[in-house]
């Protein structure tokens, strides 16, 4: 089997690329998508007098000096924005409170027109009718600070 790979070198670079891009697509984590870049250079350098272990090694480098130097470049420019969901969605929103909030009673905001139990953030008193800004959500809660 050894032999076998050591006399269709580029094959094995084509194996090799195949596996990578099948990783890369199965995961979408662009980790192993360098590694199918430098196995596709080397499809070209197997066909030099190179030996296989320097192959290997040249292998490797390539590999890491893309992940090391392109990786970041890439995620940051393919990054895709996270849209928030669900209540997620409401952090962030400004709302008036309709039931008055103490350190020791939850009070009450309205949104979309749904009621929230609702406490301050910094365990402040707030009055009914102030503006004030959904910072957490717990459980059925939301947590609100003044604007």
């Amino acid at each position: 089997m050894e032999l076998y790979i050591l006399n269709n070198l580029p094959w094995f670079w084509l194996a090799i690329l195949v596996v990578s891009l099948l990783i890369e697509g199965m995961t979408m984590m662009l980790t192993s998508i360098w590694c199918a870049i430098a196995a596709f250079v080397m499809i070209f350098v197997s066909t030099t007098p190179l030996s296989f272990k320097w192959q290997l090694l040249l292998f490797a480098l390539i590999s890491l000096v893309l992940v090391i130097f392109t990786r970041p470049f890439a995620v940051k420019k393919l990054r895709i924005k996270k849209e928030a969901t669900n209540s997620d969605a409401l952090i962030g929103k400004h709302v008036l409170v309709t039931k008055k909030i103490t350190p020791l009673e939850k009070g009450a905001v309205k949104l979309n027109g749904v009621e929230w139990s609702a406490s301050s953030n910094d365990g402040t008193t707030i009055d009914r009718g102030v503006e004030v800004e959904i910072v957490k959500i717990e459980g059925v809660t939301v947590f609100v600070k003044t604007l």
